[in-house]
C-alpha cells in the first residue's frame, strides 16, 4: 500500500522530466493490485500549483481522473493537522513533507516520491519505477 506523494502529480500535470514514469505508474493502478491513497493536502497543492501556471483545463482533468480512479483520498482533521506540526518539529520537515509522514505512519503505508528527504524517516520510499505490479 503506498501513498502518492504531490511530485508524483506534478512531474506529469507540469509535463516535467519523468513524467512517463508516472504516467505508467498511474496507468497500472485501476488494475487494483496494490492500493494507493492520496492525501487531501496533496490535491489541495496541486490545485495552488495549477491555479497559478494558469493551467485550469489541465487540473479540471486532473481532478476527474483523481475521481474515477480507484485511488483512495485521506483526509485530516485540525487535531490532525497539529500532530502534523510535531512531526515537523521532530524530524526536521516542510509541512507537506510532514504531512507525508504522518499519513504513512497513521495508515502503515510506503510513499511514491521523488523526494530523498523522506530517506531520512522510518517511512520507506519507493519511485514509480521500484513499484512491482506481480
Amino acid at each position: 500500500m503506498y501513498l502518492i506523494d504531490t511530485n508524483i502529480f506534478l512531474e506529469i500535470l507540469l509535463e516535467q522530466e519523468k513524467s512517463r514514469e508516472c504516467e505508467s505508474l498511474l496507468s497500472k493502478i485501476p488494475d487494483g493490485k496494490i492500493l494507493f491513497y492520496v492525501g487531501s493536502f496533496t490535491i489541495h497543492s496541486i490545485e495552488v500549483i495549477m491555479t497559478r501556471n494558469k493551467k485550469l483545463n489541465e487540473l479540471t482533468e486532473f481532478l476527474m481522473d483523481i475521481i474515477k480512479s480507484k485511488i483512495v483520498r485521506l483526509e485530516t482533521s485540525i487535531t490532525e493537522d497539529l500532530s502534523v506540526l510535531k512531526v515537523m518539529k521532530e524530524i526536521k520537515l516542510d509541512f507537506d513533507d510532514a504531512m507525508q509522514c504522518y499519513l504513512c505512519t497513521k495508515f502503515n503505508l510506503n510513499i511514491v516520491s521523488y523526494d530523498k528527504h523522506f530517506d531520512k524517516t522510518k517511512i520507506k520510499r519507493a519511485e514509480p519505477s521500484e513499484i512491482l505490479f506481480l
